[in-house]
Formats: structure tokens, sequence, C-alpha cells
């Protein structure tokens, strides 16, 4: 069982991933607070600006044992582009599930394949993990490409597997093994 070395800073050729920090709620709000962005998130838009950072807040203080946020940058310029994460993590199982989000002005850019990317590799070798799941709604078309491009595989569908706003929500297991992974080049 690998232990987590903290949350360290990972690069990519377009992207600096580092670790999410309360003052990234401004720009963290761009995603947050759209409905149409937080639409298949696991919980209703932020109301305010105040509201997206006291989300960060629980990420900050959470122990990166189980659970860690990076802030996606550019690399050339700085700007803010969204969120990936680990969470719900298992080391005595080699398990964790992962996520991410992009403000809208950055999709369809291959941000997120980019930066999940980074944070699969960092959990495959720096974390130990042998199993990344992530939970995906039915009808998010476009992180089901996504996963599927990073070669994760659909396991089957968990029928109200969560509540946002007192309605249940169906999530589809998609899982990549370590041995199934390949390296981004």
């Amino acid at each position: 069982m690998t232990e987590p070395p903290g949350i360290p800073e990972l690069h990519t050729p377009r992207l600096r991933l580092r670790r999410l920090l309360e003052t990234d709620a401004p720009d963290l709000h761009v995603a947050y607070g759209d409905a149409d962005t937080m639409r298949f998130w696991d919980s209703l838009p932020s109301r305010d600006v105040a509201e997206t950072a006291a989300r960060i807040r629980q990420s900050v203080d959470a122990n990166p044992q189980w659970h860690a946020a990076f802030a996606v940058l550019q690399r050339e310029t700085g700007r803010f582009v969204g969120m990936v994460n680990y969470h719900w993590r298992q080391p005595w199982n080699r398990r964790l599930a992962i996520g991410w989000i992009l403000a809208r002005p950055w999709w369809r850019q291959g941000f997120a394949g980019e930066a999940t990317g980074a944070l699969l590799e960092h959990c495959f070798t720096a974390l130990g993990t042998h199993r990344a799941e992530a939970h995906i709604e039915p009808a998010n078309a476009a992180s089901i490409r996504l996963a599927e491009r990073l070669g994760f595989r659909q396991e089957g569908v968990m029928r109200d597997w969560l509540f946002v706003a007192d309605q249940p929500r169906d999530m589809v297991l998609y899982a990549l093994l370590r041995p199934d992974w390949s390296k981004p080049a």
C-alpha cells in the first residue's frame, strides 16, 4: 500500500495541475455557478463565490490519503481551466474514484483528457492504485466519451446511486485497471 506524498504539481504539454486553493473560488465558480456545467455533478450549482469557496475548503481540508483536488491551469498563461480530483480512495484495496469539471469556455479543446490523463498517471504510479473508477450519469455523453478514450470500461448501472435536490440519479460505473492503462505519450 503506497502512501500519498501530499499533493504534487503535475505537468502536461499544455497544462499545470496544482493543489486547489480557496483563492481559486472565483475561477472555479465559473464552472460551479453554471447550471449547464453542473447538470451532471453530484450537487446543485453554487449560489455564489462564497459557496464555491466553502466547497473548496472541504477539499483543501481533506487528507490527501483519501481525497485530493487539483486546479487545472494553462501552462503558458496560468489561466484557470477547471478541476480534477481523486476521492473515495481505499489504499488497502488499491482503488479510488476520479472526477473532472471544466469551465464552459474550455470545453471541446482536449483539456479534460489531458488533465485526467496526468491525474491517472499520478494515481497509478505514485499512489499505487490498481483500479480507478468514474461514476458518470447515463446522459453525460461527453464524459462517457472521455472515459472511454482514456481506456475506462463500462461495468454497469448503479440505480439511484445518489440524490441531488432530493431526486435520485443513476450512475454508470466505469473502471480502468492499471494493467489496461496506457501511459500518456
